[in-house]
């Protein structure tokens, strides 16, 4: 009887339902229009789209960022929805706090972004206009000239 409540306890108090059962990261696919673009997350390059990139749950916001030469940078927050597993963990205070730091009491809600960029303008225009570049080393000047 005496294990049998140790078992229980041990139980008890190792659980975290939401990570046990749906780990703590989810597998989102990125594509662009046009492809090629770079993901960043918190700074840091994911994958050039189209892909697919695990991505780990946290609590807060999960901002993303969508660059490309020549078109406006895209910044979307991943949409979450609450993880329903996390229930399981009942009066698991212990559970509850695991899942909470390994962001498994949320999970994303949507596991596909098409994202639609838009040419940034003022870089075509520029590439669009004559100039010229001087570089003179000399005087450690560089002059440009723009011609419309």
């Amino acid at each position: 009887m005496k294990k049998l409540v140790i078992l229980c306890l041990v139980g008890l108090f190792t659980s975290s339902c939401a990570t046990l059962f749906t780990g703590s990261k989810d597998s989102i696919t990125f594509n662009s229009d046009p492809s090629g673009a770079t993901v960043y997350l918190n700074g840091i390059e994911l994958c050039k789209t189209p892909c697919r990139v695990p991505v780990k749950r946290e609590l807060g916001d999960t901002d993303v960022e969508i660059s490309l030469d020549g078109y406006q940078t895209r910044m979307i927050t991943l949409d979450k929805e609450f993880n329903v597993v996390s229930i399981l963990n009942l009066g698991n205070l212990l559970g509850w706090g695991i899942d909470a730091v390994t962001g498994s009491v949320m999970k994303y809600d949507r596991k596909q972004y098409n994202i639609e960029l838009k040419q940034d303008k003022s870089v075509s225009s520029y590439f669009e206009t004559s100039h010229e570049v001087r570089v003179d080393t000399e005087n450690e000047t560089i002059e440009i000239y723009v011609i419309q």
